[in-house]
């Protein structure tokens, strides 16, 4: 296992448990002692753990939030997207992020990376209280919430004052959650003010790419979002339908398989 992937899997455990061993690490992972020692350590300097005499645990600040918001549903598939998303991202960038599971699993990717102290570091906009929770302890990475009003099934922050703030800012890059991406109907969510709001983020941006596991391609959810002229790029799983990807590619997307 990549060290990255390694790091957002110890997160995931502690989000779950509250604690971790380094033996039970090491079984888990099997990656050698000093190697995980290392790996608790590199957590524990960007704040997102408390490093315990033979392990670690949870930062309540950090996961309280995330924990509760948390789906199990395909999880390593949204890891593997997150992973190809935050590949993306260079130090310096100004990056949004919406709500959702998926864009939570790329907070927690940008927040593993041990690469931001020396570039300038990072600013993430996000309208998503659980994000900016869990980034909120990582001292390279800057966080610049929206304000509105939270939406309590999805903790994402919605209406005019989250509209006024995104008028006043220019993203580098976009990622985009959705409950539905099709070929004709383009991205779609459940929620019209959440349609809103990712739409205005995407617009804001110089990049937008609508992120989903491949369970989500070919639905059409009940608000639009935008199409392939506001979303020019889309990442998925590899295990995305071939039907589906292509008819996505013949719309004029650039669909990334994250493996």
């Amino acid at each position: 296992m990549k060290r990255a992937a390694r790091l957002n899997a110890i997160l995931d455990l502690l989000a779950d448990a509250g604690e971790v061993t380094v033996e039970e690490l090491v079984e888990r992972f099997g990656a050698s002692p000093a190697t995980t020692r290392r790996d608790l350590d590199s957590l524990a300097e960007q704040r997102l753990l408390t490093r315990t005499h033979g392990g670690a645990v949870a930062q309540a600040v950090a996961y309280e939030l995330p924990i509760r918001y948390k789906s199990h549903l395909r999880t390593h598939q949204k890891e593997r997207i997150a992973q190809a998303a935050a590949s993306l991202v260079a130090p310096g960038m100004v990056v949004g992020l919406s709500g959702g599971t998926t864009t939570t699993a790329i907070a927690a990717a940008l927040a593993a990376r041990d690469d931001l102290s020396g570039g300038g570091g990072l600013t993430v906009v996000t309208n998503a209280v659980n994000i900016a929770a869990q980034l909120a302890t990582r001292p390279d990475i800057k966080v610049v919430v929206t304000g509105g009003v939270i939406h309590s099934r999805t903790y994402e922050l919605v209406g005019p004052f989250v509209e006024q703030l995104l008028r006043g800012v220019r993203l580098d890059m976009a990622f985009i959650g959705v409950n539905g991406m099709d070929a004709a109907s383009g991205a779609t969510t459940q929620d019209e003010r959440e349609a809103a709001v990712n739409r205005m983020m995407a617009e804001r941006s110089r990049r937008a790419v609508v992120v989903t596991d491949s369970s989500k391609l070919g639905l059409s959810a009940f608000a639009a979002v935008g199409g392939v002229e506001l979303f020019p790029s889309v990442i998925t799983d590899a295990e995305a339908d071939a039907a589906s990807v292509e008819a996505l590619r013949d719309a004029g997307y650039e669909v990334l398989l994250a493996d």
